[in-house]
């Protein structure tokens, strides 16, 4: 398979940067084709601004989804952006690999998301009726292919447990899963997390490696998260409600929108 790894951390010589070289060498190793974008080394423009849409008349307002769009339409999207798009393009799977910051990713790894998924590309793509919203969360320009998380935090695994005082870290990761990667299309794979990393001695980090190992070993078969399809008929058009009757009677929220036993975050 040919698989990007976006990989956002600023220090290559931390836990992060040595657990992408454990995932990268094995999946080497299986004979994977890698890619890698690392942001930080690469100097990423996070924000999106003006000069992302080099075409805009200098008194046209900026309005981002609107120069997304018609820059994306017209191949007028800044060089940096483009490669990127090519990459996911490319790519059967698309790795984003982070240290948990403030229960979110870091700012220049949402940058990339902000710039690289532009209209047209990532979203606001597929026709708008009474039957059918969009092709997205299931379908888009990335269905068919397979993405994962990497994370570490500092945190124990007790606090993002379902009773932890962070919340249960398929909650934290719901908005990257589903609306980040889901979205356009991804089949999203449950990710990798490694716990309390400020703490790992030899032992710990090479219980994490083995564990990533199998992770990458993995990553054709293991079964996504079953998340509910959009147009697949659970949600009522335009509305995009869930249909009474479906879900956990005792679900709510995010939970709501796994479908079927079994279901991981």
């Amino acid at each position: 398979m040919k698989i990007l790894l976006v990989f956002a951390h600023p220090e290559p010589r931390s836990l992060n940067g040595a657990l992408r070289d454990v995932a990268i060498q094995e999946l080497e190793a299986q004979g994977h084709e890698v890619r890698v974008t690392d942001l930080y080394a690469e100097g990423w423009k996070s924000e999106v601004d003006r000069a992302d849409f080099p075409a805009l008349a200098p008194e046209a307002r900026l309005r981002p989804a609107a120069a997304s769009g018609e820059a994306f339409a017209a191949g007028a999207l800044t060089a940096d952006v483009r490669a990127e798009q090519e990459k996911l393009l490319w790519a059967d799977v698309l790795i984003l690999q982070f240290p948990l910051w403030w229960y979110s990713m870091p700012a220049i790894l949402k940058g990339w998301v902000d710039r690289v998924y532009a209209y047209g590309f990532a979203y606001g793509v597929g026709e708008h009726s009474d039957s059918h919203w969009g092709d997205r969360f299931g379908e888009g320009t990335l269905a068919g292919k397979r993405a994962m998380l990497i994370v570490t935090t500092g945190g124990w695994e007790e606090h993002y447990a379902t009773r932890g005082v962070n919340g249960p870290i398929e909650d934290l990761l719901f908005p990257i899963n589903h609306g980040i990667l889901y979205y356009p299309g991804y089949d999203v794979l449950p990710p990798f997390v490694a716990y309390r990393v400020d703490r790992f001695d030899a032992a710990g980090f090479e219980s994490a490696a083995e564990h990533l190992r199998e992770r990458m070993r993995t990553l054709a078969t293991t079964p996504p998260i079953p998340y509910r399809r959009q147009n697949g008929g659970d949600y009522l058009i335009p509305s995009l409600q869930l249909r009474s009757g479906l879900g956990d009677p005792g679900a709510t929220g995010f939970a709501l929108h796994l479908n079927g036993e079994g279901a991981a975050g």
